[in-house]
């Protein structure tokens, strides 16, 4: 029975972000002719993210910038991190692998730099693009390894995601990888033995050139400012949903070696995070409208497993100003979160599965005079828009007691948390929730501040989140496995759509990073396919 495809490449790559990019520069390195499918643009996530790629073991920025790290420290720090999410030899050829992808982003034009980032930070200025991007000087940190700066920032103005993306986008039109672009994946198609040979999409590639113009436009708002503002959002979605019942037609994509699903998360699909993740609301999506699940849902079509979908990572920061790290956050009941020099993603997940999501930053006169005046300089503008809208709703009290009652949180609870994080500072002894030394402050001074860090709906302070679990893939090739543990043949995934690295615990650069890992890892695998048809091919173009 004979087949009709629209469009034929060796290799389909649906979904053109990081993930996608390093998947269509891998696979067209090795030959292939690649055709990659993205819904909007091009760039996903990827270019809203703050473009940091963690990596680390000796890389030429570190070296630059005088640091001294180690394969054997960065393992043994991200075994903490990562857990058993990934075997020992995946995670242990990740780091080894970590200088050298470095050097093949810089090498298709990714901007990185050697300006070490003096203070601890949630995400550096302008003026920095190496920093602690994680929990590596943390008491927890330290404990496992040496610590050393792994945040590699692509070196650009405000928020890198587009100073990442944007170089591997064009190295990969130059390597003759070709965009369809305003075309969506709806579902896979397979042969008769069950491989994967291709794809059926909605496009607007025939629609008038002015309808495409006008859904990239609104398809930009929804990305941002859409992802802080939710009714924009929403608004500009049922404009392009109008003009794609209007304008796209079907078509079909053949792929003679194989498909790399890169379509991003599921944080966009209230459903299904409700279905996995239902204690995760109330905060900001970290995605576009297009991280929807729709990746993870096709490749379980066609029999793929999944894991870790009820892991979401929610960050909040309450870095910079760096003397926050002095500062202490507690919950309602006065007690102690977590070491305040924790990476945001660990804050998060301990205040919303641990603390009901409420949670304050204590701080006495003096820190917060010293955070005033650090503010200024050690923050992006939306770093100290935040922060002016914790002070404005902050608490002040002259007495503990009378900013925990002012606040709601138990003063006696307060004043007993205060009392033992004092008193072992004067003593010399270890801070109760395993803080180093360096970074502890005692609260003494009136009036007392606290600052509501809850996680709630905010403009001014929103909490992000993304989703980290996906389709489970043979870590060798990024391969989709099948429920009983089988590849689906010709069949990949890569990104936030597949179970990674990062997929247990999050921090900085480390889904970016897998993104790279994995997606080159598919592209490759894709590439080198080969497959016996023994149906006729009637290639539309």
């Amino acid at each position: 029975m004979g087949r009709e495809w629209d469009l034929t490449a060796d290799v389909v790559v649906v979904g053109f972000g990081a993930a996608g990019a390093a998947a269509a520069l891998e696979a067209a390195a090795a030959g292939a002719q690649v055709l990659a499918l993205d819904r909007y643009a091009g760039g996903g996530a990827s270019t809203l993210s703050g473009g940091v790629v963690y990596a680390g073991g000796g890389t030429s920025i570190q070296r630059a910038a005088g640091i001294d790290d180690t394969p054997e420290a960065m393992l043994a720090y991200l075994e903490n991190e990562v857990g058993d999410v990934v075997s020992p030899e995946t995670l242990r050829r990740f780091v080894d692998e970590s200088p050298a992808m470095i050097e093949w982003l810089a090498g298709h034009g990714v901007p990185f730099e050697a300006s070490l980032c003096p203070y601890k930070t949630s995400y550096p200025n302008d003026d920095y693009y190496l920093y602690y991007s994680g929990s590596e000087a943390s008491g927890m940190g330290r404990a496992a390894a040496k610590p050393a700066p792994r945040g590699h920032r692509a070196k650009g103005r405000g928020t890198s995601g587009k100073q990442l993306y944007g170089p591997l986008a064009a190295a990969a039109s130059r390597m003759g990888v070709r965009l369809e672009t305003l075309t969506r994946a709806t579902q896979l198609i397979t042969d008769d033995n069950g491989t994967v040979i291709g794809v059926e999409c909605r496009t607007l590639r025939d629609a008038p050139g002015g309808v495409r113009a006008r859904y990239t436009r609104m398809a930009k708002l929804s990305a941002k400012p859409g992802i802080y503002y939710r009714p924009l959002r929403q608004a500009m979605d049922r404009q392009l949903a109008r003009l794609d019942r209007r304008y796209a037609t079907t078509i079909r994509v053949h792929a003679r070696r194989g498909v790399v699903v890169s379509a991003g998360g599921f944080m966009a699909n209230r459903g299904m995070v409700r279905e996995h993740g239902p204690q995760y609301r109330g905060g900001l999506i970290l995605g576009t409208s297009g991280d929807d699940g729709s990746g993870i849902r096709m490749a379980q079509q066609v029999g793929a497993a999944t894991d870790r979908m009820g892991n979401i990572s929610a960050w909040r920061f309450i870095l910079p100003p760096s003397v926050f790290t002095g500062a202490l956050l507690v919950d309602a009941a006065g007690g102690r979160v977590i070491d305040e020099t924790r990476y945001g993603a660990a804050v998060g997940h301990k205040l919303i599965n641990e603390h009901g999501g409420k949670g304050w930053v204590l701080a006495d006169s003096e820190l917060m005079r010293t955070a005033a005046a650090q503010i200024r300089t050690q923050s992006t503008w939306f770093q100290r828009a935040q922060f002016e809208a914790m002070r404005r709703t902050a608490v002040r009290g002259a007495t503990l007691e009378a900013v925990a009652a002012k606040a709601g949180v138990d003063p006696a609870g307060l004043r007993a948390t205060v009392a033992a994080h004092n008193d072992a500072i004067e003593a010399g002894a270890p801070d109760p929730v395993g803080k180093p030394a360096e970074f502890t402050k005692p609260a003494r001074v009136a009036p007392f501040w606290l600052l509501d860090v809850g996680i709630k709906p905010s403009l001014t302070n929103p909490c992000a989140m993304l989703t980290l679990g996906g389709v489970v893939v043979d870590e060798r090739t990024g391969a989709v496995k099948s429920a009983a543990g089988a590849d689906i043949p010709g069949l990949y995934a890569a990104g936030r759509t597949a179970v990674g690295i990062c997929s247990d615990s999050y921090v900085s650069g480390l889904s970016l990073a897998d993104c790279i890992f994995s997606g080159r890892r598919a592209g490759k695998s894709a590439a080198g396919i080969e497959q016996v048809l023994d149906q006729t091919i009637v290639e539309g173009n």
